[in-house]
């Protein structure tokens, strides 16, 4: 499984990060705007639920998951 995000549509919202701490973080810039990171892109298949949840919370569907 393989994290991955769509830059244009991401805007830092943090549900992903709130849902899955270990694989996604979302800091300020200097210049105020909130940007997310993907801590592990490639996350083990036992957290494949938790990832699974994060991904779907994203309300500007900006993540996907591939096999």
């Amino acid at each position: 499984m393989k994290i991955e995000v769509d830059r244009g549509r991401c805007e830092g919202l943090g549900m992903c990060e709130a849902m899955a701490h270990d694989y996604f973080e979302v800091t300020e810039t200097p210049e105020g705007d909130e940007v997310m990171t993907v801590l592990d892109d490639s996350p083990p298949e036992s957290d494949r639920a938790q990832v699974f949840a994060a991904v779907q919370a994203c309300p500007v569907l900006a993540l996907t998951l591939r096999d």
